[in-house]
């Protein structure tokens, strides 16, 4: 738990220095949609990006190089036009489970609109002022949330900063006038989300987080009943916050991060927690209903 000892001492001094940068991204880029295109650049391209992400420092507070936090980038570029690349973006991070071999996922995000011009060779920079290239403003705000969730998950509210960061590349963007950043462009994009991670509706969801890993998973190893019981406890919260920002996108990225791990939590559960859990999951996420039922059957 060396990272939450980070955080703490972070809160209470300021920011820190240790020993390295914060991330450990695998990043992997799948052209094979793209015909008749050098794939050179391809590789080109994943390198920049792996070294951008891994080798940046996002905040003034870096981590033990053995608590780095763990994160995939999956691009699948559909287009390739001259030097505009059309792609989907797929994020996911995890963290490791107090006591326990298990690394639970905290952020699986899928964006599909992700394009950016970008040229072999091309070195990648950033300045979070001023936008001038889609593709660095991208990895930037996703770099942030990653480091903001994993923070949420270790101390309460603990990634608000994180968050306000890629809020203020959001509003870069927007005035950059980019495709994926507007609010009325939809509500599943790059907007949507942050926007939900600041918002004053969702501070509960985000203590439930929390509460989630900290004070359920962190604990299985300790007293598997009562962890169980404090994630159990949460679940409405995940209902109220939907109902008050119906289909909200940081609601059904949980669940998407989270379906497997909760149905095998709530598979050994009590038949009231089953039922409770059975009833409000489906209740948030009516399509996955059949897959929250095997938690009755177990």
């Amino acid at each position: 738990m060396k990272k939450l000892i980070v955080i703490l001492f972070a809160g209470l001094f300021g920011t820190i220095n240790l020993f390295s940068q914060e991330l450990k991204c695998n990043v992997n880029i799948n052209s094979d949609m793209v015909i008749g295109t050098n794939k050179s650049v391809f590789n080109t391209l994943q390198k920049s990006i792996s070294e951008f992400m891994n080798t940046r420092r996002w905040s003034e507070m870096t981590i033990a190089n053995t608590e780095k936090i763990e994160c995939n980038m999956s691009i699948i570029v559909k287009k390739v036009d001259g030097d505009l690349f059309t792609a989907d973006i797929q994020i996911q991070s995890r963290r490791p489970v107090y006591n326990s071999s298990y690394n639970t996922t905290l952020f699986n995000f899928k964006d599909n609109y992700f394009s950016f011009d970008y040229k072999e060779f091309d070195q990648l920079e950033m300045n979070e002022n001023t936008i001038t290239s889609n593709l660095t403003a991208v990895l930037a705000y996703y770099a942030y949330l990653i480091i903001g969730y994993d923070l949420d998950s270790y101390a309460r509210l603990g990634g608000t900063p994180f968050f306000e960061a890629a809020e203020r590349i959001v509003n870069a963007a927007q005035a950059a006038d980019l495709v994926g950043w507007k609010a009325f462009e939809s509500s599943k994009n790059r907007y949507a989300l942050v926007n939900n991670l600041t918002d004053e509706a969702f501070k509960k969801y985000r203590s439930y987080f929390y509460e989630y890993h900290r004070l359920g998973l962190d604990e299985m190893s300790v007293n598997i009943t009562n962890a169980r019981s404090k994630i159990a406890l949460g679940l409405p919260l995940l209902r109220e916050a939907n109902r008050a920002r119906p289909s909200a996108i940081v609601i059904a990225s949980f669940l998407d991060a989270k379906n497997e791990e909760l149905i095998n939590i709530f598979s050994k559960a009590t038949d009231k927690e089953k039922k409770e859990a059975v009833e409000i999951l489906s209740d948030v996420n009516p399509t996955q209903t059949d897959r929250y039922e095997k938690i009755l059957k177990n």
